[in-house]
């Protein structure tokens, strides 16, 4: 029922074609400055637009309620979100007070600062140690970048030294089966996936069960599991993919040990409603969130902050362009300073 896609490494004899594709094969993880650079540039959008509104807005006189009420659009219409507006607007107030601040170009740095603190309890470093293999279900609803994300971090975990199992549960679309299996190919990962024409009869949950299966007699560090994307409007497929992490629970006790969820940045203000639906039937634990180079409006990143002031998802990782190293943990301060000029 299941296929076993070996990478180069394990399939010496076989007389396959090798699979092209266009994705990034460097082995060398960026250092963090060259990472820096990449994330201002991932973010020119956003530091275009909201860095030139917030400039001017700094560019001096005086701190009033014609200055607080303007900020307030400028945020909003960031996607900062109604929440993480008040609170930064509350937290600006408080420090002027506070630090006797008189001029708006004074209010730059607080609200660098006041942006950071609020977005640091997302900032949680993913440890993969504590299980293994360690088993990570991927979900989103379709378009936000998931299946690429997958391959990205199954390159991503490679650069730490660890071995990694993809498999394709997202037995819906043929093309996410096939993107997986380039992924595979080039990276030299085994991708376990339904054979050929029999995905559309595949149970999802089936091949993620073969697959932990399979990692756990490997030895593999790192499972990462593809899901199909479903609308949160679809209930049938939202139960099909609480049926999928019962599944894996069957095959490994404590597993999944990680649920991510793919949002993509150009939804804006939907992605907040994405996340709850996800949230209530998988229970979250990660945030990826894609797209950020496209979008100029980079501010829903604060608003997932915002919405969540308790316990907080973590975000995991950001996407601020296509290359291989485009996706990386998430950092409060870095991210924040590549928004402003």
């Amino acid at each position: 029922m299941f296929s076993f896609f070996k990478s180069k490494k394990d399939s010496a004899e076989s007389n396959e074609k090798p699979i092209t594709t266009e994705i990034e094969t460097e082995n060398k993880p960026e250092d963090s400055s060259s990472f820096a650079s990449r994330l201002k540039q991932g973010l020119a959008r956003t530091r275009q637009n909201l860095g030139k509104q917030l400039s001017g807005l700094f560019g001096g006189g005086k701190i009033d309620e014609e200055l607080y009420e303007e900020l307030e659009t400028i945020l909003l219409t960031a996607d900062v979100g109604v929440n993480a507006t008040q609170q930064l607007l509350e937290n600006l107030r408080k420090q002027v007070k506070r630090d006797a601040l008189t001029d708006s170009t004074q209010l730059k740095q607080a609200l660098m600062e006041a942006l950071i603190s609020m977005l640091q309890p997302l900032e949680k470093t993913l440890d993969t140690t504590a299980h293994k293999p360690f088993v990570i279900m991927i979900a989103g609803v379709n378009g936000v970048g998931k299946t690429t994300s997958i391959g990205k971090l199954a390159k991503f975990f490679q650069l730490q030294g660890k071995s990694v199992l993809l498999a394709a549960g997202d037995t819906f679309r043929a093309a996410a089966r096939e993107q997986l299996m380039v992924w595979g190919e080039r990276n030299n990962i085994t991708v376990i996936a339904p054979d050929g024409d029999a995905d559309k009869k595949s149970d999802p949950a089936a091949v993620i069960f073969d697959a932990v299966n399979s990692a756990q007699a490997r030895g593999i560090d790192i499972v990462l599991a593809d899901t199909a994307g479903r609308l949160t409007t679809q209930l049938h497929l939202m139960e099909e993919i609480k049926k999928v992490k019962r599944v894996i629970g069957k095959a490994m006790p404590d597993a999944p040990h990680e649920v991510l969820l793919v949002l993509d940045a150009n939804t804006g203000q939907n992605a907040i409603t994405q996340m709850k639906a996800f949230d209530e039937a998988l229970g979250v634990t990660g945030l990826i969130l894609t797209k950020l180079d496209g979008t100029a409006k980079g501010g829903i990143v604060v608003a997932i902050a915002g919405q969540y002031t308790e316990n907080p998802p973590a975000l995991r990782f950001i996407g601020v362009g296509e290359g291989l190293h485009d996706l990386r943990p998430f950092n409060a301060r870095d991210f924040v300073e590549a928004m402003f000029d």
